[in-house]
């Protein structure tokens, strides 16, 4: 069973939504309900991640502080 959720915006916020809406070619609800979805994907996402980490910890398979901040590093140059 789908139950509806309801949402309160001030004009300014449903002004703004409206505004994205309208540049990306959707409805303002569709806006809403994509990004919803989408934060609800990203969230399923870091605790897998999140998981596999303390599943690798939990292993032994770490690196050093080093190492982190060499792949740290890599990734902000690339």
């Amino acid at each position: 069973m789908v139950k509806k959720m309801e949402v309160q915006f001030t004009r300014e916020e449903e002004a703004q939504l409206a505004r994205i809406a309208s540049t990306v070619g959707v409805e303002p609800e569709a806006l809403v309900k994509n990004a919803a979805l989408r934060l609800l994907e990203d969230n399923n996402h870091l605790r897998a991640a999140v998981r596999e980490g303390i599943a690798q910890a939990d292993r032994g398979e770490l690196i050093d502080e080093e190492e982190m901040n060499a792949r740290f590093e890599q990734m902000l140059n690339s």
